[in-house]
């Protein structure tokens, strides 16, 4: 087994002894904006010149300037969670639960703490930070950089992204330094940049190197995998911080090392300052975040389809399905196009392909590079979000039913795909589950789909409502949980 290991750079330092050295283990603690806020302000696209020190005067020059004015728009982010803790340490072992008894082994709450980097990116107190250094947190907290300190609450989780908005709740007369993004999409390998974070508590700390490559993927569990590599050391702590570029622009939200020892080896990962912006804006606004829909399965070109569609080198997403009536139907796209670029920026995969795609403002027109049967064309392609599904696909059972506490969605396409079904998938959703509801006790899970009641099919959501609302002695279920079709019976 390799011992390279992914550290998500925002985690409680609990530090282990590992073989002599110290291994630190992170703790896991719609609508986007069509135009662009005033308040996130966005540095202008002005031309710049590139070029390596060239006397000794240029070699000692510093980036104080810089951090001096960056520093202010980081802060420290302490996150608070209950955990439930087992007294007893066999209270896991199944064989002494049957011979005590599993009431024997009662848990008690136990508060455990993690801390991360933030970014402030409006003036009246929004701050944005990654979703696990925050997730699970019953109280989180903010300190600036001179030491003040606040109680924040999150506005935005959003798993897709690892990212979050965190808003002050009791700013008073308090203005805060809000930075200035950048376009991530002008960066450069080589470029310098500035990582500035609360590495393992030690309180906020600069530190430099340059973009080590672009477009990186494969780096953590996210929809939209699209990452900054860089040199600049990046630590536990760190998550959540700045990345930011000689002028002192945000290009970056510092997210994950690979690390074998869990301290910095020179290899972190951010998550661009364009798609960060978007979600930025969603939490000034106080509102969820609506994100581009192309309707179409994409897969990577391989040396082998590449030459067999006649291409000179293996690049592009490789369309495979597309959505019936989708938006991707409706331009024209079909099964064995390939997206070449987005707006002239060459796509390499599908990861880039749906990162540019969602950094684009719902209503806007994009150029796509096409490439079907050996000719290159350029399609308009207006950028539309998923369709909102009405009252009728959407149901939630009450009253005296098993199923009270549930809350189903309707399968179709767009659902579907967002969940890595075919678009023709049957069945309802559970979108939700209502804490101690009879739903819950029965054992239904967010995401179940349920395929059959009483061996009548679940199509609709109302055909649900009308059946699970019935009261009967026994109810035989067939839904599908993580791809396994199963059947169980239940009292009424």
């Amino acid at each position: 087994m390799s011992m390279r290991r992914l550290i998500l750079a925002g985690g409680a330092l609990a530090v282990l002894a590992v073989g002599g050295t110290l291994a630190f283990s992170p703790w896991n603690g719609p609508s986007i904006a069509q135009g662009r806020l005033a308040q996130l302000e966005m540095a202008p696209q002005v031309p710049t010149t590139r070029a390596v020190p060239g006397s000794d005067g240029a070699i000692r020059l510093s980036f104080a300037p810089v951090v001096k004015a960056v520093t202010p728009s980081v802060v420290n982010v302490y996150a608070t969670r209950i955990e439930q803790q087992a007294v007893s340490p066999f209270a896991s072992d199944p064989f002494f639960s049957r011979f005590f008894g599993e009431g024997q082994f009662q848990s008690r709450p136990r508060e455990s703490r993690s801390l991360g980097s933030g970014v402030i990116v409006e003036a009246g107190g929004v701050i944005l930070t990654n979703r696990h250094v925050i997730e699970g947190a019953t109280d989180v907290r903010i300190a600036l950089s001179d030491g003040r300190e606040f109680a924040v609450d999150v506005v935005i989780e959003d798993a897709q992204t690892d990212l979050a908005v965190l808003r002050v709740r009791e700013p008073g007369d308090a203005v805060f330094a809000a930075i200035t993004f950048a376009n991530s999409d002008s960066l450069e390998v080589g470029d310098l940049v500035l990582a500035i974070g609360n590495p393992f508590g030690v309180g906020q700390t600069v530190t430099s190197g340059i973009v080590s490559a672009l477009a990186r993927t494969g780096v953590e569990r996210s929809d939209y995998e699209f990452f900054i590599q860089t040199d600049a050391a990046i630590n536990p702590g760190n998550s959540g911080g700045a990345l930011v570029d000689m002028d002192g622009h945000l290009v970056g939200i510092n997210t994950a090392i690979y690390s074998q020892s869990g301290g910095s080896v020179g290899i972190g990962f951010a998550i661009p300052a364009n798609m960060a912006r978007l979600v930025a804006e969603a939490g000034v606004n106080g509102g969820q975040i609506v994100r581009p829909w192309f309707g179409a399965k994409l897969q990577a070109v391989n040396a082998d389809i590449a030459a067999s569609l006649g291409m000179a080198a293996p690049h592009g997403a490789l369309i495979t399905e597309v959505a019936p009536g989708g938006p991707a139907a409706r331009a024209g796209f079909a099964s064995g196009d390939v997206i070449l670029s987005v707006d002239g920026m060459a796509v390499d995969d599908p990861s880039a392909f749906n990162f540019r795609l969602a950094t684009r403002p719902i209503g806007q027109t994009t150029k796509l590079a096409r490439l079907r049967g050996g000719t290159t064309s350029t399609v308009d392609f207006t950028i539309q979000a998923a369709p909102i599904p009405d009252e009728a696909m959407i149901a939630q059972i009450s009253g005296q039913s098993r199923f009270a506490g549930a809350s189903v969605r309707q399968l179709d396409p767009a659902l579907a795909e967002l969940k890595g079904l075919p678009y023709d998938a049957k069945g309802v959703m559970v979108t939700a589950i209502a804490e101690g509801s009879p739903a819950e006790a029965m054992g239904l899970r967010v995401d179940d789909i349920i395929l059959a009641l009483n061996d009548m099919p679940m199509e609709t959501a109302r055909a649900f409502a009308e059946i699970a609302s019935q009261r009967v002695r026994t109810w035989q279920i067939i839904l599908q949980r993580d791809g396994r079709v199963t059947r169980s019976i239940v009292s009424g």
